[in-house]
């Protein structure tokens, strides 16, 4: 992602409550669907010592390149997203069609809005 893009497109995504293999998952889901921060050879890593891990990126789903198929999660993942209403939204609708995604909580502003989605194996 260049910094030409316009930020209302673009939504920071917070994983956790998961595995490093279940945040990849995610993680290949969205980078296939929409440009992003990460590279995609970039596999998410558990913390050393045992600590609780969070890994962010962030997507531009100003365009979309690929709607994903079902993808099995060995647990549920618990996502935040960060962004506009209509970029948080379109976010949410590429997540569905790889998993099941429940609402677990939501804040909305004035430009912006942050959801918590549970992720889960279809």
């Amino acid at each position: 992602m260049d910094s030409t893009q316009h930020p209302a497109t673009q939504v920071v995504v917070e994983l956790s409550s998961c595995s490093a293999q279940d945040a990849h998952a995610v993680f290949r889901v969205l980078g296939r669907s929409f440009d992003s921060d990460r590279d995609a050879d970039d596999v998410p890593h558990e913390a050393a010592g045992g600590r609780p891990t969070v890994w962010t990126s962030t997507f531009d789903v100003a365009e979309v390149r690929e709607t994903a198929e079902p993808v099995h999660l060995t647990a549920p993942v618990t996502v935040a997203a960060q962004g506009g209403y209509w970029a948080v939204d379109r976010l949410r609708e590429a997540l569905a069609s790889a998993f099941a995604v429940e609402e677990e909580g939501m804040a909305a502003g004035d430009q912006e809005k942050d959801v918590v989605l549970r992720l889960a194996t279809r």
